[in-house]
């Protein structure tokens, strides 16, 4: 199985351990994204320095995946976007919970 093949089905998995409708995430509860053009999953574990969040996305079927990860510590957040602009996305953590949610602005 090609390494793009185990990407993609993981996130699959991942994706239907959560339901996809809730901002709000669990511990490896997994919720896809989509930034128009590109699209994936996320999720994040706890760790001693923070919530370490995984986005791994992929420009249709036959789009090379890649990964993001960032350790979110209380009030931070991070930024996804593309050139499109209606391609943003947001990931933050308010206290014990990480929220995603699709933002109106780039930011910059």
């Amino acid at each position: 199985m090609s390494i793009r093949s185990t990407l993609l089905a993981a996130a699959f998995t991942l994706v239907s351990l959560g339901a996809a409708h809730a901002n709000g995430l669990r511990p490896i509860e997994g919720r896809s994204v989509d930034l128009g053009d590109v699209s994936g999953v996320a999720y994040y574990t706890v760790e001693p320095d923070g919530f370490s969040v995984v986005t791994t996305l992929a420009q249709g079927e036959a789009g090379t995946p890649i990964r993001i990860v960032s350790v979110l510590a209380p009030g931070q957040r991070v930024v996804l976007s593309t050139p499109h602009q209606a391609g943003v996305l947001e990931i933050s953590r308010n206290g014990n919970n990480l929220l995603v949610r699709k933002a109106n602005a780039v930011f910059n």
